[in-house]
């Protein structure tokens, strides 16, 4: 069950929507064997074993909306090749390499919720669905517990309210500031720190279990 984020008029007025939080609850102990396959999957994925996390990927694992997907392309994207990158991002290959294992490993390490079907999903907060209205590059999850929302984008600026796990709109993120510019739905303006907005298209990941009855990986994916 997905839970639905309400805004009656989206950046049309002063007042938006009733404001909704959505605290993180983890699922995963519903299934012991899940437990154990992530505790299983994190600790291979820390080690950053290449081999053993293509090992449990499933066939035809999901992980761009324009590549073909499977283990050879998880295989490629955890190793990177510099020479497969254009020569001018070649010099980054380890930082890009280290930021996509950093990514899987952040992303497996979060609360989570089963499907409909099943399939169990990480983060928690991707089971939150956003409105047809809302551009969903502009919309960030609160990821913790009163987290001061400021006046101005300064840890010493006036604290206007503590937010905890909702929905913040960011109209033009600023890469590498400190704190952000929001609008919370009720139409509430303000500025949060960085540190604390996961975007709505960020990193997202499902196990499914096989017919065999095994846990696969099967998506890792960002974007809308």
């Amino acid at each position: 069950m997905r839970y639905i984020l309400l805004l009656a008029a989206l950046l049309c007025g002063p007042a938006l929507a009733d404001r909704q939080s959505f605290p993180p609850v983890d699922q995963a102990a519903q299934d012991p064997s899940l437990v154990a396959f992530r505790d299983a999957l994190l600790a291979k994925v820390a080690a950053r074993d290449t081999e053993a996390v293509v090992a449990v990927a499933c066939p035809d694992i999901y992980l761009s909306h324009g590549g073909n997907g499977g283990p050879e392309e998880l295989h490629a994207n955890l190793i990177l090749d510099p020479e497969t990158l254009s020569e001018e991002y070649r010099k980054d290959a380890d930082t890009l390499r280290e930021a996509y294992w950093s990514d899987l490993e952040s992303t497996l390490s979060q609360a989570g919720y089963f499907d409909d079907e099943g399939e169990f999903w990480m983060p928690h907060q991707w089971q939150i669905t956003l409105p047809a209205t809302l551009d969903p590059f502009m919309a960030y999850y609160v990821t913790g517990s009163d987290v001061a929302l400021r006046q101005s984008g300064d840890r010493n600026a006036p604290t206007l309210g503590l937010i905890s796990h909702e929905i913040a709109i960011i109209r033009e993120f600023q890469d590498g500031a400190a704190y952000q510019k929001v609008l919370l739905t009720d139409g509430t303006q303000g500025y949060m720190h960085s540190d604390y907005l996961w975007p709505m298209t960020g990193h997202r990941a499902a196990f499914v279990k096989s017919d065999a009855g095994e846990w696969q990986l099967c998506t890792f994916v960002s974007g809308d």
